[in-house]
């Protein structure tokens, strides 16, 4: 069985945001993509963290553990997670399992930063 392949890309919107391009597949193999994109987009002062899920192609429970993983790490950092371009599909999943009280999610990446810039 092949391992399903993701990418992420850190990048700076400012000072006090940070976002990480999700492209691929979310699940248990991308667990160390993952924490390096986390590690990049973290820094002495940012506030916020914004996942971009325009190009997820999948996610699975591993996946959403992951995030969870991410949220602890941000939590501790005193940071906040914010989301954009998730499907409707994925919207339900985190609802279901109330991922969206912990993200705030968005439709649009200015949107999710205006949004960061408020808090």
């Amino acid at each position: 069985m092949t391992e399903a392949l993701v990418s992420m890309t850190a990048r700076s919107i400012d000072q006090q945001i940070s976002a990480i391009d999700i492209v691929g597949s979310l699940t248990r193999s991308a667990e160390q993509t993952l924490a390096e994109a986390y590690r990049a987009a973290d820094g002495p002062t940012i506030r916020a963290i914004i996942l971009n899920f325009e190009n997820l192609e999948y996610m699975n429970s591993s996946g959403i553990g992951l995030l969870v993983m991410i949220l602890v790490r941000a939590k501790r950092r005193d940071q906040l997670i914010f989301a954009y371009g998730l499907t409707p599909h994925y919207q339900d999943i985190f609802e279901l399992t109330r991922l969206n009280e912990a993200i705030h999610i968005y439709p649009d990446e200015v949107s999710a930063t205006q949004a960061a810039h408020q808090v």
